[in-house]
């Protein structure tokens, strides 16, 4: 019974930090991500557990930080893995199949900018620095994959979710998760396989045939999911929409595919029904919960002690990698046929690292000894939270300072070239 009491004031310390986070965020008009990593990352075993408040009070009263700090319990991993696909539910909601093929060509030529400018930037850098293929290739997913989650909850909180540079950005969103289900399943043989390219082949074939299964559904499916929510009570439509959304994404993942994408397919099935606003209305607040508690999660397994030896290294990557970012999404703004002040909100929005980057680095980190040199898959390990930690807060203040940004940067470029037809919000 102890360990439940104890485990339930846990959960309530995880809620009561992410509120207090929101206050903070709240009266200082920042955006509330980057505090729900920070606090997430000063409660946790790396921060407040290795604070000896014993000796440095100089009294035994108070406990050693160690019996204060928050781990990473059952509770906070699967809340984390909720708030992906929650967040990438309402992704999917708001990209319905017809919506992606009737833009397949645009989001084609703004994808394919945004891969071939980050993930060729990431390799180049992964082989300087480590003079080798596969920790190359490490390094270029993690700095070529933008955030889904922490980019679409920032579109949804600065209402920029119904302007023209939505588009764009959900679209090279759709591009990235596409691609990153077949990198993660080529990444997760040659590392954990030790290079066996015949066990990444079976892997991506599994990941290929999973999503080719979801688009079928996605297509075929609309009267069975528009069945599926059919009753008048508010929680039977909550329970179902969730229990399809959750199964369909456990199954991804028990596969090797992202759940982030299976949930993605999920939401784009439901955006073809009659109950898309019913579903934002109901799982909003529940999106928004779990939300939290991935932020909170990224910080909580955060470990800045690991920070200084590639401080270096994070340095480079964000010279390297902001700025590509912000010039793809440009790019990307205007294969949309955007004008200049939405294209560079575009490269804003794109800006942000999180949750793929750390999946990438936790294989490269179980992979130690395998695929990867120990001191290898640790420094890309160290490397990415260091680098996602810091992106994740410049990119968040990027979107929201982006209309200081854009009066200093799109004069300079309506200078230099015709204006493209679209209008203003």
């Amino acid at each position: 019974m102890a360990a439940e009491s104890t485990a339930l004031i846990d959960v309530g310390v995880l809620f009561a930090a992410v509120a207090l986070a929101g206050v903070v965020a709240n009266r200082i008009g920042q955006s509330v991500i980057p505090f729900y990593i920070l606090v997430g990352m000063a409660i946790g075993e790396y921060v407040l557990g290795r604070i000896d408040f014993p000796a440095l009070l100089g009294t035994d009263l108070v406990p050693h930080g160690s019996a204060l700090a928050l781990a990473e319990t059952d509770f906070v991993y699967v809340g984390a893995e909720l708030g992906i696909v929650f967040l990438l539910f309402f992704l999917g909601l708001e990209f319905n199949l017809n919506r992606l093929i009737e833009a397949r060509s645009r989001i084609g030529r703004a994808g394919t900018w945004d891969l071939a400018i980050n993930f060729g930037i990431g390799l180049a850098l992964g082989y300087a620095i480590f003079g080798a293929f596969l920790p190359a290739f490490l390094t270029a997913g993690i700095v070529y994959i933008s955030s889904s989650a922490i980019i679409t909850k920032s579109l949804i909180d600065l209402g920029w979710i119904a302007n023209d540079e939505a588009d764009p950005i959900l679209g090279t969103l759709v591009y990235e998760d596409l691609f990153i289900a077949v990198y993660l399943a080529v990444a997760s043989a040659l590392v954990l396989g030790g290079g066996d390219v015949g066990e990444a082949l079976g892997q991506i074939g599994v990941a290929i045939g999973f999503i080719l299964a979801l688009l079928v559904a996605v297509y075929l499916g609309t009267a069975w999911f528009q069945r599926s929510l059919e009753t008048d009570s508010n929680e039977f439509v909550v329970l179902r929409a969730i229990g399809i959304t959750v199964l369909v994404a456990g199954a991804a993942l028990a596969l090797g595919v992202s759940e982030a994408v299976a949930a993605f397919f999920v939401g784009m099935a439901f955006s073809s029904t009659d109950h898309v606003h019913d579903l934002e209305n109901l799982l909003e607040p529940i999106r928004d919960t779990f939300a939290a508690v991935f932020f909170f999660w990224i910080g909580l397994i955060t470990d800045p002690t690991l920070f200084p030896d590639v401080l270096g290294l994070i340095a480079l990557a964000v010279a390297l990698t902001a700025p590509s970012k912000l010039v793809s999404g440009y790019l990307g703004g205007r294969a949309y046929d955007l004008d200049e002040r939405h294209s560079v909100r575009v490269g804003l929005g794109m800006t942000t690292r999180g949750e793929f980057s750390l999946i990438i680095a936790s294989i490269a980190l179980a992979g130690a000894g395998t695929g990867l040199a120990e001191g290898t898959a640790e420094t890309i390990y160290a490397f990415s939270v260091g680098y996602v930690l810091l992106m994740s807060i410049l990119g968040t203040t990027l979107m929201q300072y982006s209309d200081r940004i854009e009066a200093v940067v799109v004069p300079r470029l309506t200078a230099s070239g015709p204006t493209a037809g679209a209008t203003d919000d």
